[in-house]
């Protein structure tokens, strides 16, 4: 029995990372032709097509798809072997990483993020991107070291994550609105004027979802990307903004805020990271700091804001 080619594990972990010739073989530096001949070899080897084509693209065999996971952690334990260790020496690290993060986390979270990565690491810089949907291709092609949100359909199967904290969503006025005095029942909120906060443009969400069963309806004056859009709005006029609690503790201050009257699941914030970058030792530094920013914050979200404005 002949040895087989393990070179060819990395070819098969690239393709199946990109599910697109002509993408792994720029990711790998070969000709288009010389991926051909690789994937060749690699069904001839597994007695598997492992990709094939859909329409005008490629989409895994379920033997792929088995395989995928498997492949990819042979893959980083080989590269991890022959890299050198080397102790981590965080004043010398001169490193630039890239997060990103849902509206709100950089205004709660980013002072003290900052504040402990300048102390342990003054090279290291950090550079923050918006986050405009919730697919893991950045995570995936390296763009971007970590991530921050909701585990949710649109997250890659490969895609490591680390539960950071619980978010649930609360209502926020303006100082003076109406609902800034008394007990904030389902039908007083309901009566107000509301901004609805969606990615996707969508015309209604959960509360409206919630406040169904109870013969209420919310009126949407109007529908923004990002919740300091909706608290800038609501700072300014009598619209009623509901956000979560913790991701926007620092943008309602001086705000009046208040727990929903209705019945809402919590949301699990989790950080997120390619599982390339599970050894890299810069990057579970940075993984534990941001870990650390966020339990700073580990306090009920609705009376956290609520007490400093008393």
């Amino acid at each position: 029995m002949s040895t087989p080619d393990l070179n060819l594990l990395v070819t098969l972990d690239v393709l199946l990372a990109e599910g697109s010739v002509a993408r792994a073989a720029q990711r790998l530096r070969l000709s288009p032709s010389a991926m051909s001949r690789a994937l060749a070899r690699l069904r001839e080897t597994t007695g598997d097509p492992l990709l094939v084509r859909a329409g005008r693209g490629l989409v895994p065999t379920p033997r792929a798809l088995a395989l995928r996971e498997r492949v990819s952690r042979l893959v980083q334990d080989g590269e991890s072997v022959l890299r050198p260790a080397e102790k981590l020496d965080l004043q010398k690290l001169v490193r630039t990483f890239t997060l990103r993060t849902s509206e709100g986390f950089v205004e709660t979270f980013g002072p003290d993020l900052i504040a402990r990565i300048g102390a342990d690491a003054p090279g290291v810089r950090l550079c923050f991107l918006q986050k405009p949907n919730k697919d893991s291709a950045s995570l995936r092609d390296g763009t971007v070291d970590l991530e921050t949100g909701v585990v949710g359909e649109a997250t890659g199967p490969e895609v490591r994550a680390q539960a950071l904290f619980r978010d649930r969503f609360i209502g926020v006025v303006r100082r003076g609105h109406p609902l800034d005095k008394g007990d904030v029942t389902p039908a007083r909120y309901a009566a107000g004027r509301h901004i609805l906060v969606s990615r996707r443009g969508l015309d209604k969400g959960p509360i409206d979802d919630a406040l169904q069963p109870l013969g209420l309806e919310r009126k949407i004056v109007t529908i923004v990307g990002g919740f300091s859009t909706a608290l800038a709005l609501a700072r300014g006029s009598d619209l009623i903004a509901s956000v979560p609690g913790r991701h926007t503790e620092n943008l309602r201050a001086g705000m009046h805020s208040f727990p929903l009257p209705v019945s809402l699941p919590e949301v699990a914030v989790s950080l997120l990271w390619h599982p390339r970058l599970d050894a890299d030792q810069a990057h579970r530094w940075l993984r534990g700091c941001v870990r650390d920013a966020c339990a700073e914050h580990f306090t009920d979200p609705s009376t956290r804001g609520s007490a400093a404005e008393g």
